[in-house]
């Protein structure tokens, strides 16, 4: 690995974030005061007096007001205008300083101007979709492998979520197994059998899977973040139950590394995954050309045997996804009706669409001209090396730390309990115990969000920032002035959400007795 080529200049312990972590979550919650959070709700209810009648009215014809779960912002989501570089404008005329830059895959800074004037040149004359082939798909599919050679070959999909689909059918197929191991915490997409142990580590299907039948369920396994040991048991569990057909990661660890991962973690899971005879599958949807040009895998230096693409891969433009890999994996995937033929069917009519393929192409020749992710990697030291010192000047016990242009700021730790455990009594007894406390240190982040927003800053969800190419040592500079007044307003809140452990407990019996009547039943009615 040629560290120049990627934008991690020092890869953190994750045992010393953990612990930092647990700190965090042990003490009271530190958020702005109240007088402050009054004062911000006042400056939104008069400077962004559009987007309130925008987001107000949206209500009446959008499920929760907005389409993307990006847009929640508290106390309204704000209606943007315009987006260029390291800004955006809201329809109030309001500046913003960018870090949320879409979620993530807009590393040249938002709406590129040179990409946007050839997108447009292609849109003058083919037009954004064809239904056909398009020379973009290939030179796309050509630069990825320059770049990842572990991908041999691609296929571009609509999104991240149906990339994962493809992945998990083209493993299933290759080794003959079904069950899949996922990280707790770690996000694959919405489909059924990936809303599993979201957010924090142990929920399992207790936590997001509303609407979604408990047999989805049954071969999708949760493994704890960061831990080999649990994961080879996992393995060793599976083996006796028909095998696992792969084991998914984020590499640089769940939630975009909200629960980081050692340096060696990826090959020592790989090589775990291919002792037991399962897929090893990266899901770079975040890293993929925002590390490196090399992704994550070229940052780690290993070739897993399939990688999820979404986010930089249409350069900021819709129809960001795909799967890739060694070609004897890739090619069990059916691009039509495979007649007579054992392969994954995938498709998508609006996927490799001609505008986003070529948008992708010409975004990763851009970023190998301009050597963006090691710039952005700079932005996001600065950033992070910034705020670790405005923790200290504020006496605060907020936890910062970076990877590379990822940058996370924990000031609740809202997400950083795990209730990893075989054990399924242990694992609800942990939800239940501290769920009014997750609920608590989740509205604290949120008005933190919304103290950043006031001060013309966007995070996502007021605890990740990604920097970009556009993000000069003057903006990082002006952002660490704002994040400064921000942080002056911090009080100690003395609550941290407990609650009484004995009514929880009685709670967790009354469920589990459910289950097991449901059970007794249905084993009734199969027995008659």
């Amino acid at each position: 690995m040629d560290e120049q080529k990627y934008g991690i200049s020092v890869w953190e312990d994750p045992n010393k974030i953990y612990k930092e972590l647990h700190e965090l979550t042990s003490k009271p919650i530190y958020e702005v005061n109240p007088d402050e959070l009054k004062r911000i709700l006042e400056y939104f209810d008069t400077h962004c007096a559009g987007s309130k009648k925008i987001s107000t009215e949206a209500k009446k014809y959008i499920p929760g007001g907005v389409q993307h779960n990006l847009a929640f912002n508290y106390p309204f989501p704000i209606a943007v205008a315009k987006a260029e570089g390291a800004y955006m404008w809201d329809v109030d005329g309001n500046q913003y300083i960018d870090f949320l830059q879409a979620g993530g895959p807009t590393i040249l800074g938002s709406n590129d101007p040179e990409i946007r004037a050839e997108i447009k040149k292609l849109l003058d004359t083919c037009g954004p979709v064809t239904g056909l082939l398009h020379e973009g798909e290939l030179l796309l599919a050509k630069e990825i492998n320059k770049h990842m050679p572990a991908v041999e070959m691609f296929r571009m999909l609509g999104s991240g979520t149906e990339s994962v689909m493809a992945s998990l059918r083209i493993a299933r197929i290759e080794t003959k197994n079904k069950r899949i191991i996922k990280v707790g915490g770690a996000y694959h997409g919405w489909s059924d059998q990936m809303v599993y142990g979201l957010k924090i580590p142990g929920t399992r299907q207790f936590l997001e899977s509303h609407g979604i039948p408990g047999n989805c369920f049954k071969l999708t396994d949760e493994v704890r973040p960061n831990d080999l040991e649990m994961l080879e048991k996992m393995l060793v569990k599976n083996k006796r139950r028909g095998g696992t057909a792969a084991v998914i990661v984020e590499p640089v660890g769940p939630e975009s590394g909200t629960r980081p991962v050692s340096k060696d973690y990826n090959a020592e899971a790989m090589r775990l995954a291919h002792k037991y005879g399962a897929l090893f599958i990266f899901d770079e949807v975040v890293t993929g050309f925002r590390l490196g040009l090399g992704g994550a895998q070229g940052y780690f230096g290993i070739e897993p045997d399939l990688t999820i693409f979404g986010k930089i891969i249409a350069g900021g433009y819709p129809a960001a996804g795909g799967v890739g890999g060694k070609r004897k994996y890739a090619e069990l995937m059916a691009a039509g009706v495979a007649t007579g033929k054992h392969r994954a069917y995938v498709g998508g009519t609006l996927a490799a669409n001609p505008m986003s393929s070529m948008a992708g192409y010409l975004t990763i020749k851009k970023i190998e001209a301009t050597n963006a992710c090691v710039k952005a990697g700079q932005a996001g030291d600065r950033l992070a090396n910034g705020l670790k010192a405005l923790v200290a000047k504020h006496n605060l016990p907020y936890v910062v730390y970076n990877q590379g242009s990822i940058v996370h700021l924990e000031c609740t730790g809202a997400m950083s309990f795990d209730f990893s455990s075989f054990n399924l009594l242990k694992s609800l007894s942990g939800i239940l115990t501290h769920q009014k406390m997750i609920y608590k240190r989740k509205d604290a982040m949120e008005h933190m969000g919304a103290a950043y927003m006031a001060n013309g800053i966007v995070t996502l969800a007021g605890s990740r920032l990604y920097t970009s190419l556009a993000d000069t040592d003057e903006v990082i500079d002006d952002a660490l002035s704002r994040f400064d007044k921000v942080f002056a307003t911090v009080v100690n809140t003395g609550t941290g959400g407990e609650e009484d452990v004995d009514t929880l407990l009685a709670g967790i019996k009354a469920e589990l007795a459910k289950k097991k009547a449901k059970k007794q039943l249905r084993a009734a009615a199969e027995a008659k």
